[in-house]
């Protein structure tokens, strides 16, 4: 189908689009441009653009109202602005694997779930040990996030050799993993509450239920809504972002024209619509009609979520990600001592929770989860396969840096979460690369797709 289209689309900008599409369409290519991103900003905040990096961050955006100014600078924008969409994008997932996925088997779910917890757990743990009474003992939630992106990209490299019921699995603890993150978020690290503010976010949300309930499935609409959502939630204390997730939780999932509906209906406009070139040509006011109700009939027929979901996805994978890696990465070494890790518990408490305490309590909760009989491991899966994949987990990255954001301030403490959270990120991803090389093997007589 796609070369069919490809093959009737002969406009010339095709061939310059063609090689970018083909590129997005990679699994990886969102993990690609997010690292390139991530090492041009460490590159530059330790190379001779380290001024104009620095007046990148803070140049200030914004506009004004009357007598009112309202201004950011550009990093805030990106943290608390442009990842509100991020949030959107992961609330749209969470939604989606609860209606019709993985997660609304309870059976199927458990194993990731309980998982996922013991990936929360344990390295939480692990860190307050360490930091427990210090300056930094607020900084426990940092290494409990797993980095989908990224930990998705390391299972794409090795393609078929992967068993699907692995992948289902990271995908479905990722995906936990995250809505543990944003719960840390919305309880641990918010500050100067006003519930005013808050009531009207609530009340914002309690009319994007009410419009899915009427089955309004313009999106606009919606949006229009989070927008509103975002402000108050911003003026209530709680981070804005999270007006992202509610936003997600009230998108509609179903469909409103059954397929077997578009295909009747659908086949008669294309009829009329071939009557009307025929007789009175492409332009003619019946044909442009047939054309808009055949486009609102495709409409109607796709659930709002997985329309937003598609218009997102590249905007999040190749936009928004890799500005937040830009921002939130350009760590400068140069006032870093090399002993100053060793005599750092924030450094060494995040790096040894991704590093030990993500793979320790994911493989062990899994493990009794499955002793205890509350959970199967899937079919063709072995422990050795579930422990390497379980190192995966402990690629942290994109969550772990954005609740570093909120949890230090001092910004000796922030460089030091950034750089351990980077630095746990590459070990894991490192030893779970290798792990998963030598309990993946590739089956006799396939070849790993390109």
């Amino acid at each position: 189908m796609t070369s069919s289209l490809q093959q009737i689309d002969q406009r010339p900008v095709r061939r310059f689009v063609e090689p970018l599409v083909r590129f997005v369409r990679l699994e990886s290519a969102g993990s690609i441009v997010l690292l390139l991103a991530t090492v041009a900003a460490v590159v530059m905040a330790n190379s001779v653009f380290a001024p104009l990096y620095l007046s990148f961050l803070h140049y200030r955006i914004g506009f004004s109202a009357g007598t009112s100014l309202f201004q950011w600078p550009a990093h805030l924008w990106i943290n608390d602005g442009l990842m509100a969409i991020f949030f959107l994008s992961v609330g749209l997932e969470v939604k989606r694997e609860l209606r019709v996925g993985e997660l609304t088997s309870i059976r199927r779910a458990m194993l990731p779930v309980l998982a996922a917890l013991g990936g929360v757990v344990v390295p939480a743990t692990l860190y307050t040990m360490l930091n427990h009474g210090g300056a930094g003992a607020q900084g426990w939630g940092v290494p409990i996030a797993t980095d989908i992106a990224f930990s998705l990209a390391v299972l794409a490299v090795f393609g078929r050799r992967i068993p699907v019921g692995l992948k289902i699995f990271l995908v479905t603890l990722a995906i936990v993993d995250d809505i543990a993150g944003v719960i840390v978020i919305a309880t641990a690290y918010t500050h100067g509450f006003r519930l005013s503010y808050l009531a009207l976010a609530l009340l914002v949300f309690l009319i994007c239920l009410a419009m899915n309930r009427m089955g309004v499935n313009q999106l606009t609409m919606y949006l229009l809504a989070g927008i509103v959502m975002w402000w108050a939630m911003h003026q209530s204390g709680v981070h804005a972002t999270l007006a992202g997730v509610l936003l997600a939780m009230a998108i509609p999932v179903r469909i409103f024209i059954p397929p077997d509906a578009l295909l009747t209906r659908g086949r008669k406009r294309l009829d009329e619509f071939a009557r009307s070139v025929e007789q009175q040509g492409p332009l003619s006011h019946d044909a442009r009609h047939q054309l808009h109700m055949i486009r609102l009939g495709l409409e109607l027929s796709e659930s709002p979520l997985d329309r937003l979901q598609g218009v997102l996805h590249p905007w999040v994978s190749f936009v928004i990600m890799p500005l937040f890696a830009f921002t939130n990465a350009g760590i400068p070494l140069g006032g870093i001592h090399s002993n100053a890790f060793l005599r750092d518990p924030i450094f060494y408490g995040i790096a040894l929770g991704l590093v030990l305490g993500k793979p320790v309590g994911i493989t062990l909760f899994a493990w009794l989860a499955v002793r205890m009989r509350l959970a199967d491991l899937p079919t063709g899966i072995q422990w050795k396969q579930l422990h390497a994949v379980a190192w995966l987990g402990g690629i942290g990255f994109t969550i772990s840096i954005f609740i570093a954001g909120l949890a230090f301030h001092p910004e000796e403490q922030y460089t030091m979460a950034r750089l351990a959270v980077i630095i746990g990120s590459i070990c894991a991803a490192g030893i779970g690369t290798l792990l998963v090389a030598t309990t993946c093997r590739r089956p006799v007589g396939v070849v790993d797709e390109a």
